[in-house]
């Protein structure tokens, strides 16, 4: 399992131009999912990304987590976290889970991100979706499960 978590002040997320999904200060995290992720790993990754201090204190220092400042979390799919370009030019898919699981873990996500958080806004599974965002810093964290 991959997350790719931007500290931002704001992100939104629309679908045949309509928003159906805006935070302000938070966490946008893009989700990729493969067909040996479980519900052990994702609770694993859950916990690491909602732990992380990465906002600033009033030292400037990154000190803060999610919760401390109050922030938000805005889940987006996105099977392309497991593009594989070792070969060619056209990246392959293969290592990308299965549709039905990867969107079972993607709800099975939100479902323990809003046991935690009060603000929890998602895209939509397998859509055509038009993300925005302002990367706060820029700060940008990659969590990968074969890492933690």
């Amino acid at each position: 399992m991959r997350f790719v978590i931007q500290r931002v002040s704001e992100s939104e997320v629309k679908v045949d131009g309509q928003v159906i999904g805006k935070i302000g200060k938070g966490f946008m995290v893009l989700i990729g999912v493969c067909d040996t992720d479980t519900r052990e790993i994702a609770d694993k990754m859950v916990k690491k990304m909602l732990g992380l201090r990465i906002f600033e204190d009033e030292e400037g220092k990154t000190n803060l987590s999610l919760d401390t400042v109050g922030g938000s979390l805005l889940l987006i799919s996105q099977f392309t976290l497991y593009a594989n370009c070792k070969k060619g030019n056209r990246p392959s898919f293969i290592e990308a889970g299965e549709p039905k699981m990867a969107e079972d873990m993607y709800e099975y996500i939100i479902g323990k991100c809003k046991e935690q958080v009060e603000v929890v806004e998602r895209g939509r599974f397998g859509a055509d979706m038009k993300v925005s965002l302002v990367n706060d810093g820029p700060f940008t964290i990659i969590l990968d499960s074969e890492k933690l």
